[in-house]
């Protein structure tokens, strides 16, 4: 009989970090599917895309967050079912949306508070 059950499951690396998905416990979040939807996006360029649809007029000296990763935290956490942009208070530490989002550190860098970015 073959065995089908796999320990890990690797995706794409981020930045110098791997990022696998192992079933052995340890820090869990019940959002990790989304890292199928960043596959999805590497492939499509979608984020990108978007961010470019975005007149950016913030001194560029003052920026700490940039369009692409701001657009790519709205996206993604409104596919994960987070309405509000009240909720992206609490989610700019997640470690796990920091890696969706394409910080370079993530878990180190917090994200954008939404509530307090207006792009036009």
């Amino acid at each position: 009989m073959t065995e089908c059950t796999q320990d890990s499951f690797e995706f794409e690396r981020h930045f110098s970090r791997e990022v696998v998905a192992r079933f052995d416990g340890g820090a869990l979040t019940s959002d990790g599917g989304a890292l199928l939807l960043r596959e999805v996006d590497r492939r499509i360029n979608l984020m990108a895309r978007l961010a470019e649809c975005f007149d950016d007029h913030r001194n560029p000296l003052l920026v700490r967050h940039q369009v692409r990763e701001m657009v790519a935290q709205r996206v993604y956490g409104l596919a994960l079912g987070y309405e509000d942009l009240n909720d992206h208070d609490q989610l700019r530490e997640d470690p796990l949306l920091a890696v969706l989002s394409g910080k370079k550190q993530a878990g180190e860098e917090f994200l954008a508070a939404m509530g307090r970015y207006t792009l036009g």
